[in-house]
């Protein structure tokens, strides 16, 4: 054939220069040029590339790749010129006495460089050296003088931003329409979220998450990103997910054994082992007999939001990979226990509900916010975050709402169809009523089971082959199902989980050839936090003024999608928000759900970790009610301070605790030398050399700690460091500025040794401050994690 593509193949291969010039590229076009360029590079070529970001044409994946594969070995910059188009394709090649340029219609995308309809025109410097000149000085004057470079950060940028042309989704749906070979690679979001967690590694994290919407493919991005790791755990809940996956790796290294640890499978000699949690986590597959600590160099835990658990957290403590790997597509905090808090705050990539659509990933959704007055929940036994499930049950169980669910299914022509129930009993009503109405339906649930009952594997079965037409559920299609053809959710149910809500709305979202959009139908009416919906739907965090304006339909919600709530229901949403408690209010309910799920007073960390997001959020911005800004005082203030806490209250190991909790922090240094003089609960009030140098070592073998020292070109090398150099660093920094700013607390003696005053003496064994010392230094440390995420997300 006479494409394109062969031609550069020939002329890259021999150039001693490259500079390339498009108006757009594309992930497809990249690939197929990749191994002729690396032998390039590899060859000392240097290569210049200028594309254009204008109307979202060039794809971030297509750019990741480029950066992921050579760093700074290539140059590549953006054309940045907003007021002028920019729609140059030229190909110029360098070489020893001569050189060549292809120019013409071809920008870098699989098309353009194959069976497209292009015309090109190459001619060679030799021949034509007057017109090759005045090309090649066009592209110098572009290259110097109107572009910018594309680092970490523009590109980052970039691709938040990016939304799929209509062009991009049509070509989508082309290829769904037809079957193709499947070679397993990196694909769209999979190769960004693999440059970020390559550039993770490289920052000195051994830990991750990777929040992604369901369909995106985080089981073959896990698969690609543990290729070169010798031994491989991968960690679920559930029977379907770690044979699927199973599936996934071999696909991806198929040279690399595989293995099953579940049921009567306890297989502890492969390579890459897939396990049940609820089986490994117990303490008799803990232990070497199994498995040493680290017998695993990388592990992956999908559905991650679930990693709170007991049996995940024994797996956690108990191994010790090199790189952990979490796998989420709803991180919000699950029964509001901290899922970002397992990885150390480090999210590395994320890529939500909103941009996968607007990328053309998922497909768009028409959703109905149906106002439903047959329920009134103000009549429903509420408490601790939930309400009573036999109430709940009886007041949804009525014929009233089954003929308002029943007519509205009606009204579209949708063929597959998935409802979220509450109970068992719930969902065999539901089918039940479907039935009698004759619309094939099955109830699937676990336990013993009823008249209308399928199991999941044939409900699933049936509902393909057209057999049924509704499949009504509790709790068993949350995660874990993969049937791209469902084309309506139902929800019949309260949902208050920002997490369960986005899982359930996630199960119809996957791109189907017989599918342009989910159809989703929510029955709503004056339940507890119905008011986040539409948040959830656009991806943005609550704002109460919003809803007291009634603005909602002014929200940015995906593109393509199209959202419509009944008139009562923005009603119910404007009447809770002008019903909503006061920030101090709302911090004293949270404090006492989280000490009752507890069962005892909640240290500083588990207040921080159990915290609801949007609560710790608000008192940020709300100092006076912030519990952590002074927490003896805050304890005292909801009368939940103890005998042992009132004698140190209004004291000076108070006021030392205090300065531990609101102390500035830019970086983790100040940490080791409070941690120094804590001496695992045996306090010091003087510290020398050995006693600094212990705890800065040992503080900074954590690799989310060591990110401060890897950053900082004067202590990047903190690894291959002697005593010496961590002396001079803590001297020059921590307690220079602690003995400067906190010189009521601490001082410098006679021997050079930082000394805590003396008046401290009578409580460093008292248990009250010792366990507050201790509980505000975690805190801390906590708490910069989180702040370190929150500036890198922003």
């Amino acid at each position: 054939n006479d494409f394109l593509f062969g031609k550069l193949k020939q002329s890259i291969k021999k150039a001693d220069k490259i500079d390339i010039t498009v108006s757009f590229i594309m992930e497809s076009g990249i690939k197929m040029l990749m191994k002729s360029l690396q032998k390039a590079v590899e060859r000392g070529v240097e290569v210049n590339i200028l594309t254009g970001n204008y109307l979202n044409i060039t794809q971030p994946q297509a750019l990741y790749l480029l950066k992921g594969e050579f760093r700074d070995k290539i140059n590549l910059k953006f054309y940045n010129d907003k007021n002028r188009s920019f729609h140059p394709k030229s190909y110029i090649f360098h070489y020893k006495g001569d050189g060549e340029i292809y120019i013409g219609s071809s920008n870098i995308s699989r098309g353009a460089l194959t069976n497209s309809i292009e015309w090109n025109y190459r001619f060679r410097k030799s021949e034509n050296i007057e017109d090759f000149n005045s090309f090649y000085e066009t592209f110098k004057d572009l290259f110097e003088n109107h572009s910018f470079d594309i680092t970490d950060e523009v590109l980052d940028n970039y691709a938040k931003s990016w939304v799929a042309p209509k062009l991009y989704k049509d070509i989508y749906k082309i290829k769904d329409d037809i079957k193709v070979i499947n070679f397993y690679e990196p694909r769209g979001a999979q190769i960004e979220a693999l440059y970020s967690l390559n550039r993770t590694r490289e920052e000195g994290f051994d830990k991750a998450l990777v929040v992604a919407s369901t369909g995106v493919g985080k089981t073959y991005l896990s698969a690609f990103d543990s290729k070169t790791y010798k031994k491989v755990l991968f960690v679920a809940h559930r029977e379907e997910i770690i044979l699927q996956a199973m599936t996934s790796f071999k696909n991806v290294s198929p040279e690399k054994s595989t293995g099953l640890f579940y049921s009567e499978l306890k297989d502890n000699n492969k390579d890459v082992v897939f396990a049940l949690v609820n089986t490994l986590g117990k303490d008799e597959y803990l232990n070497e007999q199994y498995f040493s600590r680290d017998y695993f160099d990388y592990i992956v835990i999908d559905e991650f939001h679930h990693a709170v658990a007991n049996s995940y957290q024994n797996i956690l403590n108990y191994f010790n990979p090199k790189f952990l790997l979490g796998l989420t597509a709803t991180p919000e905090r699950l029964d509001n226990k901290d899922v970002f808090a397992i990885c150390d705050y480090n999210v590395v990539y994320e890529l939500r509900l909103k941009e996968a659509i607007n990328r053309g990933e998922l497909v768009p959704f028409d959703y109905y916010g149906i106002y439903d007055e047959t329920v009134n929940y103000d009549n429903i036994l509420y408490k601790n975050g939930k309400y009573d499930e036999k109430s709940l049950e009886e007041a949804l169980q009525i014929g009233k709402r089954a003929d308002l669910i029943l007519n509205h299914y009606r009204k579209y022509n949708t063929k597959r169809a998935l409802g979220f129930c509450t109970s068992k009993a719930h969902a065999e009503f539901m089918a039940k009523y479907f039935n009698a109405n004759n619309i094939p339906s099955a109830a699937v649930y676990s336990g013993e089971q009823g008249e209308f009952t399928q199991q999941r594997r044939e409900a699933i079965n049936n509902l393909n082959l057209g057999k049924i037409k509704v499949i009504f559920s509790v709790d068993m299609f949350n995660e874990g199902l993969d049937v791209p053809s469902i084309d309506m959710v139902i929800f019949l149910r309260p949902t208050q989980s920002p997490t369960v809500f986005l899982q359930q709305l996630g199960r119809g979202l996957r791109r189907d050839r017989n599918k342009e959009k989910l159809i989703v139908l929510d029955f709503i009416g004056n339940y507890k936090k119905a008011n986040l919906i539409p948040f959830l739907l656009c991806g943005k965090p609550y704002n109460k003024t919003q809803l007291v304006s009634g603005h909602i339909v002014e929200f940015e919600y995906p593109e393509e999608c199209h959202i419509d709530f009944d008139l009562s229901i923005i009603d119910i949403f404007k009447k809770q928000a002008e019903r909503e408690l006061s920030v101090k209010e709302i911090v004293n309910e949270e404090f006492i759900r989280i000490k009752e799920e507890l069962d005892h007073v909640p240290s500083r960390v588990e207040l921080f970790t159990y915290m609801d997001d949007q609560i710790y959020d608000n008192i940020r911005s709300h100092s006076k009610c912030n519990p952590f800004k002074d927490y003896l005082n805050y304890l005292k203030s909801v009368k939940e301070v103890n005998n042992k806490e009132k004698l140190i209250l209004n004291s000076r190991a108070y006021d030392f605790i205090n300065m531990v909790e609101t102390t500035s922090m830019s970086k983790t240094y100040k940490m080791p030398i409070l941690l120094a003089f804590y001496n695992y609960g045996n306090t010091k009030l003087e510290i020398n050399d050995d006693d600094i140098y212990s705890c800065f070592k040992k503080f900074y073998k954590n690799a989310s700690n060591a990110v401060d020292m890897l950053k900082d070109k004067s202590t990047r090398n903190y690894l291959n460091w002697t005593e010496k150099e961590y002396i001079a660093l803590a001297k020059r920094n921590p307690i220079k500025f602690m003995t400067k700013t906190h010189s009521e607390f601490f001082y410098i003696n006679e021997k050079g040794n930082m000394c805590i005053n003396d008046f401290m003496v009578e409580y460093i064994n008292d248990e009250a401050f010792l366990y507050h010392f201790r509980d505000a230094i975690e805190y801390r440390v906590k708490q910069y994690y989180r702040n370190r995420f929150e500036v890198k997300r922003r």
